[in-house]
């Protein structure tokens, strides 16, 4: 039997950063977000020799070990080894079978689209599948969360994973305790279309290390730096601020909403932005964007643009020309989805 899953990436409209401890902790986080037609895969069939076989694919890293040899090292196959150990330990009585597990992504790590956790999104949702796992969204995500931050202890928020599970567009809460709250939202047709028009996704050639950034944001938190704490209540007020533009088609309030929240998220730490950064920015603005962003953690990875669509054209032309690569991108409502063959 072979069993196969993809789970969606995201796109992090508003909010990112409140999804984070401490903040969400002590206040509570909103984060608006919104799944796109790229996404993480994975392949899981029996082990022909016998051993757990482990490939990531983008890296053409791999390694095969006698089932009681797997430790979650370091490196491309630590997603991997995460989700193999956890799943054995907490839904096979510790049996660890002979598996080959094979995975690949459509966006590279350090991308800002949240491609590490929606990998374990997959992951584990080629395991639910493989082993008939009675495991909802909300589980998919909560175990993802926990192979990732508590046995790996990678640094991160929660949408990505929640996102990855749910798909779609998204209003999602977090409190403490790791309670979280995920509110679909039911938007229009056309207000799909012309967002989707006027969005250029642009990837800067540069991937980035998010967790040193989220350990900064985490860090001025924790030490009640009054500028980046009133930058986070900016952003949580600016998701719930999105959610309401996008649900009324207000585009010009999207916009500035967005503008605004990309201010606030530069003060929440000291890396989130750079001379690249801002220098791409400013050209985009020159050709038409309405509003920047970068996505997820900052400090490189992919810019996102609102425009008109009919500046599109010029807007992607103008970029095209400054070293990075614009990508093709679609919204999608589904989120993560496995099926077997054979």
């Amino acid at each position: 039997m072979i069993v196969r899953s993809r789970a969606p990436l995201r796109l992090g409209l508003a909010g990112g950063g409140t999804d984070v401890s401490p903040f969400c902790d002590q206040f509570g986080g909103f984060v608006m977000n919104v799944t796109i037609d790229k996404f993480a895969y994975a392949t899981l069939d029996p082990s022909p020799t016998g051993e757990v076989e482990f490939h990531a694919q983008d890296a053409d890293v791999s390694e095969r070990l006698a089932p009681q040899d797997v430790v979650a090292t370091a490196g491309p196959l630590q997603l991997m080894k995460g989700v193999y150990l956890r799943v054995s330990e907490d839904y096979l009585g510790g049996d660890r079978p002979p598996l080959r597990i094979r995975a690949h992504s459509d966006a590279p790590p350090g991308s800002g689209l949240g491609s590490s956790s929606t990998m374990v999104v997959a992951l584990v949702t080629a395991f639910a599948e493989y082993f008939s796992l009675p495991l909802g969204e909300y589980e998919i995500a909560q175990l993802a969360y926990r192979i990732e931050r508590n046995d790996l202890g990678l640094s991160g928020g929660k949408q990505d994973q929640y996102a990855a599970a749910f798909g779609g567009f998204n209003f999602m809460e977090f409190y403490a305790e790791d309670r979280v709250i995920v509110n679909p939202l039911r938007i229009k047709s056309w207000i799909w279309s012309e967002l989707e028009s006027g969005l250029v996704l642009y990837f800067t050639g540069v991937s980035r290390a998010s967790a040193k950034i989220i350990d900064e944001q985490s860090r001025n938190i924790r030490e009640g730096r009054s500028d980046s704490l009133d930058a986070m209540h900016r952003l949580k007020i600016e998701a719930t601020q999105m959610k309401e533009a996008l649900l009324r088609g207000d585009f010009a309030r999207l916009a500035s909403v967005m503008q605004s929240g990309w201010e606030a998220k530069k003060q929440s730490a000291s890396s989130i932005s750079n001379p690249m950064i801002d220098e791409i920015e400013a050209l985009a603005m020159r050709h038409g964007a309405r509003a920047t962003k970068v996505s997820g953690a900052g400090g490189g990875g992919f810019m996102m643009f609102l425009c008109d669509p009919a500046h599109r054209v010029g807007l992607v032309r103008a970029l095209s020309g400054a070293g990075g690569t614009v990508f093709d991108t679609h919204f999608t409502d589904q989120g993560a989805s496995s099926w077997k063959l054979g």
